[in-house]
Parts: structure tokens; sequence; C-alpha cells
């Protein structure tokens, strides 16, 4: 049986970096790109200047993202070891859900139905 883990586990870190709607628009747009101004990220969230500056900071914290200052302007990008461990999470998951595991009819979830 696994162990409860840390809040402090920089996998848990990494998740709830990405499940907040600001900061995941962020990383996809960083996705398609090498690297982003920081004031490029406001047309594409929807926020305010202090609010995104309060995003990347933390998925900077998280390890998602690494900053290099030019001058006054700030650019952002993707680090690739968070993506390393976003694929070792899945891989970990998608493990699990192909693993042949009797189901426990008590505990299954109940199949929805259209309403006609």
């Amino acid at each position: 049986m696994p162990t409860m883990v840390s809040p402090s586990d920089p996998d848990i870190r990494l998740l709830q970096a990405l499940a907040d709607p600001v900061r995941l628009a962020i990383v996809r747009q960083l996705g398609g790109q090498p690297e982003v101004c920081a004031c490029d990220f406001t047309s594409c969230c929807d926020v305010s200047q202090p609010t995104v500056s309060h995003h990347l900071k933390v998925l900077r914290e998280a390890g998602v993202v690494e900053a290099e200052r030019r001058g006054t302007w700030v650019f952002y990008r993707l680090r690739p070891e968070a993506a390393s461990r976003l694929q070792r999470i899945a891989s970990v998951i998608a493990a699990g859900a192909t693993a042949t595991v009797p189901l426990d009819p008590a505990r299954s979830l109940p199949v929805l139905q259209p309403q006609a």
C-alpha cells in the first residue's frame, strides 16, 4: 500500500501548479514557443499583470518554468525537467490503468445514461 506523500513532494507541487486554469494557459502558451516575455501573458489569460506575476512565481517554484531577465524585460521558458517529470507521472498512472485488477462491483462508478 502506498504511503501518504508530503505537500512538499515535487510531483504534488508540479501537479498543483498545473491545476490552475491561468497557470495552465501560461504553460500552453509557452509550449508553442521557445520563450515568452512576461508582458505577453496578460492577453492569453485575460488577467492583470500582478496576477500573471503571481502565477509565474508559482510555476517557477514548482520547477515548471525558468526566467531570464534582459534589461527591464523578463522572458520565460518551460524547463525540460518538468516535461520529464510529467511523463514519469503519466507512465506510472498509465501502467496502473492497464493493469488487470478485478473490479469490485460494489465500488464501481455508476454508468450515466443520456436523458431522452
